[in-house]
């Protein structure tokens, strides 16, 4: 069991408490009418599994009953971060990835890139 940190009413409380809800962030598509039945079939039905990081919809259905997101990583089960709707998130998979490295080899991506520390 893991314990998530709600943003909306700052309870921090058992997993039993929220519900999954699927991935976040999903984009309507702008005029459905005019989709094919292909796209329409991918944004009902396919959804992005990666191993490693990941933005997840939420609900804590025990208490306030709102909606929010959650940056977890798959294979550790490790709650990066919450976040509201509407909010981005600031964990990203090439942010943790980039985090994950040692400091040398972090460096060197840096220098590689240009950018002075």
């Amino acid at each position: 069991m893991f314990y998530i940190h709600c943003p909306y009413c700052g309870e921090h409380r058992e997993e039993e408490e929220f519900h999954p809800k699927g991935q976040a962030h999903i984009v309507r598509p702008k005029d459905p009418e005019s989709c094919s039945d292909e796209e329409w079939g991918d944004y009902l039905f396919f959804r992005d599994n990666p191993r490693g990081v990941h933005h997840e919809l939420w609900v804590h259905a025990v208490g306030c009953r709102k909606f929010f997101n959650i940056t977890r990583h798959t294979v550790t089960y490790e709650i990066l971060e919450t976040y509201k709707m509407g909010e981005q998130p600031t964990i990203t998979a090439e942010t943790y990835a980039a985090s994950a490295q040692p400091e040398s080899e972090a460096s060197q991506v840096v220098k590689q890139a240009g950018v002075r520390a």
